[in-house]
């Protein structure tokens, strides 16, 4: 959570700034090893009220995109198996977003 809240540009202890795409560091990644989804967290924060934690990062899904989920939101999503979202345990936490979006789109077929 640490390396995430680092990176918040809200957080007491993140840099005080928006980051550039080339900046961020992708620190988490959550899949669905039964679907296409697949979820890079960049930054993240947890709600003093209700203890979820807020990540904002680029989702590959129906479109791939940037924005915010909730790791609540990932905890009730099913793939077509029924099986829930996984942390990627091995994830090398090196790529930037900028790299991580390359990736995406060079796979979809886009830019």
């Amino acid at each position: 959570m640490k390396k995430l809240q680092a990176q918040d540009p809200y957080h007491p202890s993140g840099p005080g700034r928006e980051l550039d795409k080339t900046e961020y560091k992708v620190v988490v990644k959550f899949f669905t090893p039964d679907a296409s989804w697949t979820w890079f967290a960049v930054s993240a924060d947890k709600c003093d009220i209700t203890g979820d934690v807020q990540f904002f990062g680029f989702v590959d899904g129906l479109e791939a995109e940037f924005g915010y989920f909730w790791l609540s939101e990932l905890n009730a999503v099913r793939g077509s198996l029924g099986l829930p979202v996984e942390r990627d345990l091995y994830w090398d936490d090196s790529k930037t977003l900028a790299e991580v979006q390359k990736e995406v789109m060079d796979r979809r077929g886009g830019h």
